[in-house]
């Protein structure tokens, strides 16, 4: 049984930095493609970074050059580093995976079958 647990959100001000982490169990965690998503209050879910297998990344425009997603496969973690935060950047943050499409690169949250249960990230200006 997939399990992911997220941890490490808070409250930052603006130009902070958060390190968010999900702890994976229930199955081989490389095998997998992994992503961050966000869903802010009355908006819609936005893919934020992916990671697939090999271990290419892609992330939103929002936040290219300021998120770093890393995986540590001997401890079946994965991470999302949040520099240079903004108030827009306030959220709740999931990380899920995804089975059946190792190799995907693609930001659409549909894809990805098991989710975590989140971790709120608010910034204030």
């Amino acid at each position: 049984q997939v399990q992911l647990v997220e941890s490490g959100g808070g409250s930052v001000q603006a130009g902070g930095s958060l390190r968010l982490s999900c702890t994976a169990s229930g199955y081989t965690f490389s095998t997998y493609r992994m992503g961050w998503f966000r869903q802010a209050p009355g908006k819609e879910r936005e893919g934020v970074a992916v990671i697939n297998s090999a271990g290419t990344t892609r992330y939103a425009d929002s936040v290219k050059g300021r998120f770093t997603i890393s995986q540590d496969n001997a401890n079946n973690i994965l991470y999302l580093q949040m520099d240079n935060l903004k108030p827009e950047d306030t959220a709740m943050y999931y990380c899920a995976a995804d089975r059946w499409r190792p190799l995907y690169i693609d930001l659409y949250g549909g894809g990805f079958g098991n989710w975590g249960q989140g971790t709120q990230v608010t910034v204030s200006s």
